[in-house]
């Protein structure tokens, strides 16, 4: 595994490297990496997923998407 050719081989390696990552505009990412322990299978429900206002990409949509502000009540 590796991204442009430099390997993946610990998890300080890929938080650098998305942490380096930069956007046209001048957006900058912040990454680290969360070493909690996590309750597996947490699920929330279908209206709580109906709240969320999810953008899909056309790339992918259904693996890369932008979250947008919820309307103003």
């Amino acid at each position: 595994m590796n991204w442009r050719g430099r390997p993946l081989l610990s998890y300080e390696a890929v938080v650098n490297l998305i942490g380096g990552t930069t956007t046209k505009s001048g957006l900058r990412v912040k990454a680290l990496l969360d070493t909690r322990a996590y309750q597996p299978g947490e699920k929330i429900t279908d209206a709580e997923m109906g709240t969320l206002r999810l953008k899909p990409h056309r790339f992918h949509g259904d693996w890369n998407y932008t979250f947008q502000p919820r309307h103003a009540a």
